[in-house]
């Protein structure tokens, strides 16, 4: 058991103009299952990278611990590779038996390592790495979203194995997966740091009972200071009128005044004054004490969906349809059999590999959106004709250049997806950036703010929440439930597929 004692971290990356971290100082223990909590962009992953070293920075950071940190980086040359010959290049020292233990506690065989790492779905990717990362001894794990692009059953294998273990840092958006992992919490505000013991649950509990009577406690400034306001305008007045009085009088009203009531008069104005003086310090204090009480309140915007409606109920019809890829042995699809129905929201559920996103590339192919790898099919795939479709890609690698050259190309209103960008939690200095030079999160808004953006019958999301904060994503759940538009998803968030869902194919 160890310490990792934060003082007085400041940074920000080269050439921008807002801090990361600025004076910040926390302590947390290494034998904590410590859960990452905050906006996107807020610094979760630049936090672990100064942990590791790899980026300068003022201020200390002290501890005597070894990190790991997940995931790690495969370049191209090792996606054509298999696992089981660049593992000792990602983790030396690593023992491939190990390895094909952790797989198997992960529900994989060890044939994994011996596929074409590039040939792999990007869950199977993320369970070879996984098992890299537990197949070591006495490091403080730094995780880093391990949860995304896994089937639940994968999930729930990643969810056990973590509550078996001690220190770790886990960054991760999963209410599920926090709530049964985690026994603190390390929250990046929005213009503090707090550590808290318990779950994520009992520090949303807690946050909203905070947030409650911060904003009650302002609506009591708000009066006060309206009180103090309008006796300060009294006062004001009273001494004006009595600064008027001191020269000049009518011998005839005034028969009893002499030259000293001029003196009397004087001191009576400025102990007025004073008086004003005083009260406006007052109330700058309360303004001050009113925007500390909010400072850290996340206000989250409703979000808007203008969805199109189609003149026919039936927007899509799969019928006993099977597909195989030229290059497999197996088909992908097997008697697939479901309808699509205007007002329908749609979750494709089932293991990596079944075929979620192979049904999803086959609709958006039969409306010449997107590529298909050859392949042979029979049955019926069938999309009703001039159908419009708002699709958001799994994939953010494709992301690049600035948002105006973005709205551009998809030829959507800038106005518009920067606006609906603010309501996710962009801060406006992200516009004046490159697309590419976004976190995880902010790529991901920036294909939700584009789908959001088109009016359409029917939207197609491919694991959309990956990397998405909680707060954005119970904004999205939101405008789900209130537009009730014709959707297709596939997400892997329980909590948000019960929430949404009106139905399941299970695959």
């Amino acid at each position: 058991m160890a310490q990792i004692s934060v003082n007085d971290l400041n940074f920000c990356y080269d050439g921008s103009f807002d801090n990361i971290f600025e004076n910040v100082s926390f302590s947390i223990d290494t034998a904590w299952k410590l859960g990452f909590i905050g906006r996107n962009g807020k610094g979760k992953t630049t936090f672990l990278k100064l942990l590791l070293g790899k980026l300068p920075y003022r201020g200390t950071i002290d501890t005597s611990t070894v990190f790991e940190y997940f995931p790690y980086t495969i370049s191209e040359d090792q996606m054509k590779l298999s696992a089981s010959e660049f593992i000792d290049d990602i983790r030396p020292g690593c023992e491939i038996w190990r390895v094909i233990y952790e797989l198997s506690l992960l529900g994989e065989d060890a044939e994994l390592l011996y596929k074409s790492f590039m040939k792999l779905s990007l869950g199977q990717r993320t369970k070879i790495l996984l098992a890299v990362l537990f197949s070591g001894e006495n490091e403080f794990l730094l995780i880093d979203e391990p949860t995304n692009h896994l089937d639940s059953s994968a999930r729930k294998k990643v969810k056990e194995y973590l509550a078996s273990k001690n220190g770790f840092i886990l960054v991760s958006h999963d209410r599920e997966l926090l709530d049964f992992c985690i026994d603190h919490v390390l929250v990046l505000n929005r213009c503090s740091i707090e550590v808290q013991s318990g779950n994520f649950s009992s520090w949303w509990e807690n946050k909203q009972r905070k947030d409650m009577f911060a904003q009650s406690e302002n609506q009591k400034h708000r009066k006060e200071i309206k009180k103090l306001n309008q006796a300060s305008k009294r006062i004001t007045d009273w001494a004006d009128k009595s600064e008027r009085s001191k020269i000049g009088y009518d011998p005839i009203k005034e028969h009893d005044r002499c030259i000293s009531t001029r003196a009397f008069i004087g001191a009576k104005t400025k102990k007025m004054q004073s008086r004003v003086t005083n009260i406006e310090k007052r109330i700058d204090r309360k303004i001050e004490e009113k925007e500390g009480l909010l400072r850290d309140i996340e206000r989250t915007n409703d979000l808007k969906l203008t969805p199109l409606t189609y003149h026919k109920n039936l927007l899509v019809n799969i019928r006993d349809y099977s597909l195989r890829y030229s290059d497999s042995d197996k088909p992908v699809l097997n008697g697939i059999t479901f309808t699509i129905n205007r007002g329908d929201r749609v979750a494709l559920h089932g293991e990596n590999g079944c075929g979620k996103s192979t049904i999803i590339k086959r609709i958006l192919y039969n409306l010449g959106i997107g590529h298909l790898n050859t392949f042979t099919e029979s049955g019926i795939c069938e999309i009703s004709s001039g159908i419009i479709v708002s699709y958001v890609d799994q994939d953010t690698s494709m992301l690049s250049g600035n948002v105006m050259k973005f709205c551009e190309e998809r030829k959507i209103d800038r106005t518009q997806f920067c606006t609906i960008l603010r309501q996710l939690g962009l801060e406006r200095q992200q516009f004046a950036k490159n697309i590419e030079d976004y976190s995880e999160g902010q790529k991901k808004k920036v294909l939700i703010a584009a789908s959001l953006a088109v009016s359409a019958h029917l939207y197609i999301w491919d694991e959309p929440l990956n990397y998405i904060d909680i707060f954005s994503r119970i904004q999205i759940e939101k405008l789900l439930l209130e537009y009730k538009p014709t959707i297709l998803f596939v997400e892997h968030d329980t909590k948000f597929q019960e929430q949404i869902a009106s139905k399941v194919i299970n695959l």
